[in-house]
């Protein structure tokens, strides 16, 4: 039986840096099966998690010392959550993992302990009547489960609340920002060509890449770290007055008052698009969104972004021809 460490070395902080950064995020797994955390016995909690290695350690790492046994599922290396959407932390995984560890001979007791994200992908009731083990869902982060194992498996409402603060908003800037360095820099250097070829001069061409950069940083940066304070429920909309706010600022510090009438609006229509279809990408990192609200977003926004981008280069083409 694998017995794992509760400790984290140098090298999991370094993994863990490197897929925050978007650095090898798909391979960043653990072979899924049956780990001894400690000197776990036959009455020995089983604690099941994701083979995504962020989770798997983040588990592990709350457990020092403790007995318990950890059954890690195949998941892809997808995290619980994304997991029990897409259906990989699901009732077949389990009943499939549950049986290929021959948890039923290594345990006496018929208990799993999941985490509340997984929820969605699981229905308990099928997975007792195909395992014979009873599924309890102790709580939403790792942290709380030692309290939980204390205190014999009573979930308080504080183990319950899923939070969405400042800092858990930070730190999934920057797996989006390199995420979107590629494609800012395909259509940047698109948009510097394109003002070059139209006689607008090196320094009108770099004028409009940092317009587009600067949108694509709001929609990526200012949005979601601005969450709670910007008007409206859906992303689309928060991003596109984050995008409204730095076609101001760009509009100020670019001298915008010697703009002609189409340009201005050109950008205060296409700089926000920009914004708000970079911020629509956090739907899915969100503690309250849906995958019916995503989709319902997705399909009332998106043309609208599209309109605005097309508007706003049909008004400087008027106005640079008429």
């Amino acid at each position: 039986m694998p017995r794992v460490a509760t400790e984290l070395s140098f090298a999991d902080r370094a993994g863990a840096w490197k897929v925050r950064w978007g650095i090898g995020r798909m391979d960043y797994l653990v072979p899924p099966g049956l780990y001894a955390i400690g000197t776990p016995s036959p009455d020995t909690p089983v604690v099941v998690t994701a083979n995504y290695k962020m989770s798997y350690d983040i588990v592990r790492s709350s457990m020092a010392g403790r007995n318990v046994w950890l059954l890690v599922l195949e998941t892809f290396g997808i995290n619980v959550w994304c997991a029990a959407g897409k259906g990989t932390f699901g009732t077949d995984e389990i009943v499939r993992r549950v049986k290929a560890t021959r948890l039923a001979e290594v345990v006496s007791h018929r208990r799993l302990l999941l985490p509340i994200l997984g929820a969605p992908g699981v229905a308990a009731h099928l997975v007792a009547q195909r395992t014979g083990f009873t599924v309890r869902y102790a709580t939403i982060r790792a942290a709380d489960l030692p309290r939980y194992l204390d205190t014999g498996g009573v979930t308080t409402p504080q183990m319950r609340e899923l939070t969405f603060t400042f800092r858990e908003r930070l730190v999934l800037i920057p797996v989006e920002l390199v995420g979107a360095l590629k494609p800012t820099a395909v259509v940047g250097a698109v948009l510097f060509l394109v003002s070059l070829l139209a006689g607008g001069g090196a320094t009108a061409a770099t004028a409009v890449l940092v317009a587009y950069a600067g949108a694509m940083l709001a929609g990526v940066v200012a949005a979601p770290l601005l969450l709670p304070w910007l008007p409206g429920q859906g992303f689309a909309l928060k991003g596109a007055f984050a995008g409204l706010a730095w076609s101001l600022a760009w509009y100020l510090a670019a001298g915008g008052s010697h703009w002609g009438v189409p340009a201005t609006l050109a950008a205060f229509l296409a700089l926000p698009a920009v914004s708000s279809f970079h911020a629509l990408n956090f739907t899915g990192c969100s503690t309250y969104t849906s995958r019916s609200g995503v989709k319902m977003e997705m399909r009332l926004s998106l043309p609208l972004m599209g309109g605005a981008v097309a508007a706003g280069l049909l008004l400087l083409v008027a106005g640079r021809f008429f």
